[in-house]
């Protein structure tokens, strides 16, 4: 599966505004894994038979030179994926950081690197620590939920070797983050996998909803996932989480952490939620209301317009034959961007949580809206029930940055007894989480469990 790692305050695409982000995939789709829900290892059949996969020294070279260049930030993040990166080898990316010190110009770099642990040992963890890289750990949850579809080729069990590398990092105090992808097996157990991600020490979180649609027959590039473009009519893959399954999940997930978590554990889609409330720009792409700026670079130089949609008609140009400017810049990739916001369905439109949505991913949009309109997105159910179930908390918490406080002041609405005597609040007083009920109706309830 190819993933997103994330930087402490909320990803790396935080710290690339005003510009654009590319995720290299220095190996392409070569994985050492199996996973049974992976999309990308199928792109392998994009590129020629019996080539290398590996990014040659030119190609980097450029690429590393030019993404500098083009960036209008003073720090600079570079995000390595793949496919598994580590399979370069710790001596390829020694040479990224040469070419990043040649090239940086007086700017900060900065590089995040997503792998799923199989590999890591002193030698990757002390270049890690040396180079301050911040390395995101894939991860399912305990082994029995890890196990269900992160296997290794020959269809084995991974969860004990991903927790030795993770060991790795930590004898050598690398920054470190996990990356959950929520799917069917696991979605029922948000707590079991929320508590265990702690126990492991991640402080920084992603979830990631599984949605997949698969053909019976590969198409003529050899490619079996689908886009909103292709069949509506087939159903998800067996691995998809379920729309319920998930909205419970960051409902569940949510009132743990609200309760005790603030400011000590920081999950993604909780971070950017609060950016919406603020009135921020959303830092992840899929909750914009356009996109466009997160594109991917493969290891032969070519560049498509988003990591999800790698396949010929998103395929903008070779950084060998074109600029990565003009390429991010083209009127093709503006239009991916414009898309997102002009496909819209008007059930969407006229939603009261569109701010903090905006219809998630366009690649996600494939359902179809009660008044019969098509493009909805798969997961719409779940993101109207999570973020009206937050709505509450989020606004008491961005009026308590708006005043200069901290918002982890929210954790003492579930403290009625401070120091021995009744919290001043009384059960008819309007709630002061800002919902506007009686605060025996609203958060009193659930301080009892009652949500």
């Amino acid at each position: 599966m190819s993933d997103t790692v994330i930087a402490q305050s909320a990803t790396p695409t935080a710290n690339l505004h005003p510009g654009f982000n590319v995720l290299a995939k220095a190996i392409g789709p070569i994985c050492n894994l199996d996973c049974k829900y992976c999309f990308y290892l199928e792109k392998d059949n994009l590129f020629p038979k019996n080539t290398s996969r590996q990014m040659p020294d030119d190609i980097l070279e450029k690429f590393v030179q030019h993404y500098i260049e083009t960036q209008k930030a003073s720090v600079i993040t570079f995000v390595w994926q793949g496919g598994e990166p580590t399979l370069l080898g710790v001596d390829y990316f020694r040479k990224v950081v040469l070419l990043q010190k040649k090239y940086a110009g007086g700017k900060r770099i900065q590089n995040a690197f997503q792998t799923n642990g199989i590999l890591l040992n002193h030698e990757w963890a002390e270049f890690f620590a040396e180079n301050g890289f911040l390395v995101g750990i894939s991860i399912d949850g305990p082994q029995k939920l890890h196990d269900c579809y992160r296997v290794n080729k020959g269809g084995g069990p991974t969860f004990e070797k991903v927790l030795h590398g993770l060991e790795y990092l930590k004898s050598h105090k690398v920054e470190f983050n996990t990356l959950t992808v929520v799917h069917r097996k696991n979605a029922d157990h948000a707590l079991e996998v929320y508590r265990f991600l702690k126990e492991i020490g991640s402080q920084y979180m992603q979830f990631i909803p599984l949605v997949q649609r698969l053909s019976d027959t590969p198409d003529e590039h050899g490619l079996y996932q689908l886009g909103p473009q292709d069949d509506p009519t087939v159903q998800v893959s067996e691995w998809t989480v379920r729309p319920h399954q998930f909205g419970d999940f960051l409902c569940q997930l949510f009132d743990e952490w609200v309760r005790k978590d603030v400011g000590r554990y920081f999950v993604q889609i909780f971070d950017v939620a609060m950016e919406s409330w603020m009135g921020l720009p959303q830092s992840v792409c899929v909750f914009r209301p356009t996109c466009g700026d997160a594109a991917v670079i493969e290891h032969n130089g070519d560049l498509y317009s988003c990591d999800h949609y790698v396949d010929p008609i998103n395929r903008l140009g070779n950084i060998m034959e074109q600029p990565l400017a003009s390429l991010m810049g083209s009127e093709q990739q503006r239009q991916f961007g414009k898309d997102k916001a002009e496909t819209l369905p008007q059930y969407c439109r006229s939603c009261e949580v569109r701010f903090a949505c905006n219809g998630e991913c366009p690649r996600n949009r494939f359902a179809t809206s009660p008044q019969g309109e098509y493009g909805l997105n798969y997961l719409c159910a779940a993101y109207k029930k999570f973020f009206t179930h937050i709505a509450p908390h989020m606004q008491f918490m961005a009026s308590e940055l708006r005043e200069q406080r901290s918002p982890a002041n929210i954790t003492l609405q579930f403290q009625p007894h401070i120091n021995g005597r009744q919290d001043s609040i009384g059960r008819n007083d309007p709630c002061f989480c800002g919902s506007g009920k009686k605060y025996k109706k609203c958060c009193a309830n659930k301080e009892h469990g009652r949500l």
